[in-house]
């Protein structure tokens, strides 16, 4: 079963080496990993995607939480969330194509970041499956260059969803609001 685990972490040096020698000690490779500051700049979160059975991940997941600089993990697999991935990509696009390249960027809801004689450099932000398509979309044109972030993920609601503990002041998000998610791509 594919997991997606949301580690809270302390901004501090060394955590994502902690963070990957756990799974890699225990046999599992990690198909995606994000990091990042959260709202709270002594906070990151670690957005991990890795492939195993309920039983094993859920003693990773407790090992983990078990590391210092960790504040909390959550398997949000079975939540409502969601779930992004970031893509640039540069593309061989001679004056001829650019026209075609252009309406698959808007098809896919993307943005031209660069353009030089040869070539243009595209943004794309998605679900896995909407970056996989337009990869294969823009393969005939002549890949050039790809960098993906990887995907992260949240879950959906203004609840705190640290798990079944009351969220640590530093990780507290603001006050909720009443703002709801409007919607996204199903591409």
């Amino acid at each position: 079963m594919r997991h997606i685990l949301s580690a809270l972490v302390q901004n501090r040096p060394g955590v994502l080496a902690h963070i990957s020698g756990m799974f890699a000690s225990r046999g599992f490779n990690i198909d995606s990993l994000a990091v990042g500051e959260t709202e709270d700049p002594n906070l990151s979160r670690v957005t991990v995607v890795v492939m195993g059975d309920d039983r094993h991940l859920e003693q990773v997941r407790k090992q983990l939480e078990k590391i210092v600089t960790v504040v909390k993990v959550l398997d949000i697999s079975r939540e409502d969330f969601v779930e992004r991935d970031l893509i640039l990509i540069k593309v061989d696009a001679t004056a001829e194509r650019r026209a075609e390249i252009q309406g698959l960027v808007e098809i896919f809801r993307g943005r031209v970041v660069d353009v030089s004689p040869e070539q243009v450099m595209i943004e794309i932000s998605g679900q896995e499956r909407k970056i996989e398509a337009f990869i294969d979309a823009v393969r005939p044109y002549g890949i050039l260059e790809l960098a993906r972030t990887g995907r992260i993920a949240l879950v959906r609601g203004s609840r705190p969803t640290l798990g079944d503990t009351e969220v640590p002041p530093a990780a507290a998000e603001p006050a909720a609001s009443s703002a709801t998610v409007v919607g996204h791509s199903n591409l």
